[in-house]
């Protein structure tokens, strides 16, 4: 299958708008309600941005600063809060991107949308998929970016490149998530059941084939 065949089949699975607010469907793995689950998720949209290289796709991650306040040295999605100035979620997700990495928002064509993904963090987050080819290279904003890196998107389609760990944030329960292992790299928590998300949900044939 050609590559641009590839991104078409991915397309096709993705939602063609995002989630209305109200559709709080949790998709962490333990399903534990998210801390201050009595007060309203805040409303936050991340950036799956596919790649375009001559290797091939490749899906863009993030190391969150160590100086930031919330998931300090955490790797994720480039992505954020939606603000009131924003107005949707895709606005906000190549704002955040541009701010955090300075990908323009003219390289990125949106494809579609995964469903929102509730965070045990109680941020009501959406995930935008786009194509991304680069005019520019990436430059961290240091204010909130230690550093980016990409990784190929076939290692993210094997079932052996994904584990279950549990972990306890604070005094809460005890808790269990994703992670993928890539080089030196773990990305683990919310960032990795994301990523599992759009594994099984836009890499469906391809997924059946390594089975």
């Amino acid at each position: 299958m050609s590559h641009d065949a590839l991104i078409d089949r991915i397309a096709e699975r993705l939602l063609d708008r995002p989630q209305d607010d109200f559709d709080k469907g949790c998709h962490k793995v333990d399903g534990v309600p998210p801390l201050n689950h009595h007060k309203p998720p805040k409303p936050s949209a991340v950036l799956i941005g596919l790649v375009q290289r001559d290797e091939g796709s490749n899906v863009l991650y993030i190391e969150r600063s160590s100086k930031l306040r919330a998931h300090a040295g955490q790797i994720a999605f480039p992505g954020g809060k939606i603000d009131d100035e924003d107005g949707n979620a895709t606005v906000a997700a190549l704002r955040e991107a541009h701010e955090e990495v300075d990908l323009h928002p003219n390289d990125v064509d949106v494809i579609g949308y995964l469903p929102n993904y509730l965070s045990g963090t109680n941020y009501l987050i959406t995930p935008v998929v786009g194509i991304v080819r680069p005019s520019s290279e990436f430059v961290a904003n240091p204010d909130e970016v230690a550093s980016f890196f990409e990784v190929p998107l076939p290692h993210l389609i094997p079932d052996r490149h994904y584990s279950k760990i549990r972990f306890v944030r604070g005094d809460e329960a005890q808790r269990e998530t994703w992670r993928i292992d890539y080089e030196q790299r773990a990305i683990w928590g919310i960032t990795a059941s994301m990523t599992r998300m759009f594994r099984e949900t836009a890499l469906a044939q391809e997924l059946a084939d390594h089975e």
